[in-house]
Order: structure tokens, then C-alpha cells, then sequence
């Protein structure tokens, strides 16, 4: 099969590809000119140069492929920017799948996030429950709206559609939120911890890499969606499993919640003037995420798509090491 891979130089991209190699599919990635292309160069892929946001570049990539897997996206809590979020995260989206359908791509993989269900009351909720009205950062509501646009492709125009939504992904090599949320841990840069009692359902980015192309290989599946999580775990359960795998005492105060989300707002405001991230990554929408976390049964991709998850525990062990 002839896959075009979008984002395969990001992290969960890079761990695509990598599992991509492993099998007999022929590759194309569309990269950007400022990527790194280290990992697509070395499992062999075919570069096409542009971007999700040029609709020509993406005409050109689709062209004489039998599937896409669509994981381009911007996923930061904050950026200087704002308006970038639903430039990349939505139209770019909508740019991938458009062509997609006029290429006459045969499946199209389109990954997510279980953040786009927002906070259902539903507890954990499943692929079947129904996502609430609001979610908690501007990444997420972006990222729903472009799920929506795919799913109306899907009813409306027949786009060959499988959508997974990953869950909180840590693992090697995380330049992303949780990997710096690990790396400020590990490196005593916390002063305290914060929504000890909030869970989130965690996974491996090696088992999402390997639900992705299951998914993808999977017969009779057009119109499925797959959770990919592997443990609901609290903050002071993550958090135990980061100072076990690294020797790393804990920080022993533990800011409430409200001051936490006072810190961010405060923090958040000053980024958004100055144009830098905010200290410790405590944006707003990050602090919000992390308060109101979110608890999934990813259960059906093991009884479907035969995936063993990997515990979080060992997990960050490899991410630790690889820092």
C-alpha cells in the first residue's frame, strides 16, 4: 500500500514512521522546508516539501497514494498566535481530507485526541459516548471542530474514514506538554504539585504508533473510531511513577487548586503580552486540562485491533532514560 504520512516529523510521527518500516507499505511524507526529516529519510519515505495549510502541496502529496494517515497538527497549550490553531488544526484538516476525496483515497486515518470530548459526565466514557459541549483548551476545541468536519466528509461524501483519538501520550523523545510536565519533574524545576486528585488516562506513543497502523491495515473498519489509552492514573499516581522511574524525590507542597489556576491565568496573561510560553507551562488552558483531566475505557482497540498496552510505569522509565 502506498501511505502519505502528514506530521512525520513530530513525536508521534516520527514513532509512525518507525513502525511504518517494519512493514511492506511504501511511504510519502509531507514535510515542511524548517523540518527535521532525519527519521523520514532514514525508513526511507518519499519527501514531498509544503504544508497542511497550502492546499497545493497537499494536492500533490495525496496524488497516486492508496491511504493517508493525517497526524499534522500544532498540539501546545499556548502559542503566540492563537489564530494558527484553527489554520493548521482545522483547515489544514480539511485541506488533507478535501484531497483526500478527490484523489479517491481508499482509507484515511485521521488521529485526534480524547480531548476533543471535553469532560462528558459519562465516567470513563467510551468511543460511543457523546463528546460535552465545552472543552478545555482552545487545542482541543480546534481539534473538535476538525473531527467534526471529518466525520460530515464521512456521512455527507463517503470519505473512507477511521479516526484515532489518542489520550495523553508520553514516551521517547516528548518535546510536547507531558514530556516538559516529566522533564521539569525530573529535573526539580517543579516547586510543588498540583491537582494531585485529577485523572488522566495515560498511553505509550509507541502503542498509539501501532493502534494507528492497525487501524490502518484493518479490513471492514471505514467509519470506526478508536480510543488509544492504556491507564487512568491521578496526578500523585503519575507523579509516583516519574520519581520511581528517575530516583527523583517529590516535591513535598502541594499548591491547591485554586491558586494553581490563579498562578496560570496570571501567567497566561503576561505570556500573551510578551509572546514566550508561560513559566512551567502553566497556561491557562494547561492548568484546565490538568484540573479537569479525562477518564477513558480504550479497551475496544484490545479486543479489536489485538493491542497490548504498555504500562505507563515502564513508559517513563524510557522516556526518562532518553532524556
Amino acid at each position: 500500500m502506498k501511505v502519505l504520512l502528514t506530521g512525520g516529523t513530530g513525536f508521534i510521527g516520527k514513532h509512525v514512521l518507525l513502525r511504518l518500516k517494519k512493514t511492506e507499505h511504501s511511504i510519502r511524507c509531507l514535510v515542511r522546508k524548517t523540518s527535521d526529516t532525519t527519521i523520514p529519510e532514514k525508513v526511507g519515505a518519499e519527501l514531498i516539501t509544503g504544508d497542511v495549510t497550502d492546499r497545493a502541496s497537499v494536492k500533490q502529496a495525496v496524488s497516486g497514494m492508496d491511504a493517508v494517515i493525517h497526524l499534522a497538527n500544532i498540539y501546545e497549550f499556548w502559542i503566540p498566535h492563537k489564530r494558527d490553531f484553527h489554520a493548521v488544526n482545522v483547515e489544514g484538516t480539511r485541506n488533507v481530507l478535501e484531497e483526500s476525496l478527490d484523489a479517491k483515497i481508499s482509507k484515511v486515518i485521521h488521529v485526534c485526541t480524547l480531548g476533543a470530548y471535553g469532560v462528558p459526565d459519562e465516567k470513563p466514557f467510551t468511543e460511543e459516548s457523546s463528546p460535552a459541549e465545552k472543552r478545555t483548551s482552545l487545542y482541543f476545541e480546534t481539534k473538535y471542530q476538525g473531527s467534526k468536519l471529518a466525520w460530515n466528509l464521512h456521512t455527507e461524501k463517503d470519505l473512507p474514514l477511521v479516526m484515532v483519538y489518542p489520550s495523553a501520550v508520553t514516551g521517547p523523545g516528548d518535546n510536547k506538554p507531558s514530556g516538559r510536565y516529566v522533564y521539569n519533574m525530573v529535573k526539580g524545576k517543579m516547586p510543588a504539585q498540583v491537582f494531585l486528585n485529577s485523572v488522566l488516562t495515560w498511553v505509550d506513543v509507541r502503542d498509539v504508533a501501532e493502534v494507528i497502523v492497525r487501524a490502518l491495515e484493518k479490513e471492514g473498519n471505514i467509519g470506526e473510531k478508536y480510543f488509544a489509552g492504556a491507564e487512568m492514573l491521578s496526578f500523585a499516581e503519575f507523579n509516583k511513577h516519574i520519581s520511581n522511574a528517575s530516583g527523583v524525590s517529590l516535591p513535598r507542597i502541594k499548591m491547591p487548586a485554586w491558586m494553581a489556576m490563579m498562578n496560570g491565568a496570571f501567567l497566561t496573561f503576561l505570556a500573551d503580552i510578551f509572546k514566550f510560553r508561560p513559566m512551567l507551562g502553566m497556561s491557562s488552558d494547561q492548568m484546565r486540562t490538568m484540573k479537569n483531566g479525562f477518564s477513558a475505557d480504550c479497551s475496544k482497540v484490545t479486543r479489536e485491533l489485538g493491542i497490548q498496552y504498555m504500562t505507563i510505569s515502564k513508559s517513563l522509565e524510557d522516556t526518562i532514560a532518553a532524556m
